[in-house]
């Protein structure tokens, strides 16, 4: 079974090959200006979310005129597009070079499309130390309708370690677990950046470390997961997820959980250097 691999970066909608996911899947949109792309959303309710340019876009008729601005996904809060399932959009380029995420996911409930601008974006920091990264919450709180999908950015810095320690969120036990497949689609702000993906489970069955480098993926239908930058450069990537239901409750794998009972200890020390 694959859980890793590159995106392609041809003219249109480029998928995964081979997604081990349920309930998610992935695309993503490159045009240049004037190019266009028509699809359907069928299945799965879509949230696209804009990487870089600037495009037109309707859904089922309804005219969102011009959307995104940043010109990169280190430049910025993203415009993002909902999509709901069973309907017809198009994209029609407005800059140079126009790259939008499709994160999908499973759905039989449709509702209304709608837009997510930069400002409804909520903005924080997770961790502490070198385990401390930046992110995007873009339609975690969001007051539009949505059956499944979850999503956001994180911004690893140098040297730092992200979603750390790893967690996993693979069966539905509340108030302890729930199940969420998620998906990260990764970018690094330097053509030779790169940085590492670890990915396992309890019984090892799945025990990989993948090179994290511009335009790779990593699909998690179970699983523990972490991800850390390699010095001098920094990674980002869209994580979304997808379960029987819109609750976040990730278990700590217990051999790390240690960690997080020293961030006051930590905090108290940065605080008074």
């Amino acid at each position: 079974m694959t859980y890793f691999e590159n995106v392609e970066q041809k003219t249109g909608l480029n998928k995964v090959k081979e997604n081990p996911c349920n309930l998610l899947d992935f695309g993503k949109v490159v045009l240049k200006k004037g190019e266009s792309y028509k699809g359907q959303s069928g299945e799965n309710e879509i949230l696209m979310v804009i990487l870089g340019g600037k495009a037109v876009i309707k859904v089922d008729g309804v005219d969102f005129g011009v959307v995104g601005g940043r010109p990169n996904v280190f430049s910025g809060k993203p415009h993002s597009v909902y999509i709901p399932c069973n309907s017809e959009y198009e994209i029609v380029a407005e800059s140079f070079n126009f790259e939008a995420a499709m994160a999908m996911a499973k759905c039989d409930e449709k509702y209304e499309p709608y837009v997510i601008n930069p400002e409804e974006v909520e903005t924080g920091k997770w961790g502490i130390s070198n385990f401390s990264r930046n992110f995007h919450g873009i339609n975690v709180n969001h007051k539009g309708a949505v059956k499944r999908l979850i999503a956001g950015e994180t911004y690893t810095p140098s040297g730092n370690w992200s979603t750390y320690p790893a967690h996993k969120h693979e069966v539905d036990n509340l108030p302890n677990e729930v199940f969420m497949e998620e998906m990260y689609y990764f970018k690094v702000n330097s053509p030779e950046g790169f940085g590492l993906a670890k990915y396992y489970t309890d019984d090892l069955s799945i025990d990989e470390v993948y090179t994290v480098k511009n335009e790779t993926i990593l699909m998690m239908p179970k699983g523990y997961h972490t991800v850390v930058s390699a010095p001098g450069f920094t990674t980002y990537y869209l994580w979304f997820l997808a379960g029987n239901c819109r609750i976040q409750c990730p278990v700590t794998d217990p051999n790390q959980a240690w960690v997080n009972k020293a961030v006051p200890m930590i905090k108290n020390i940065e605080d008074n250097l």
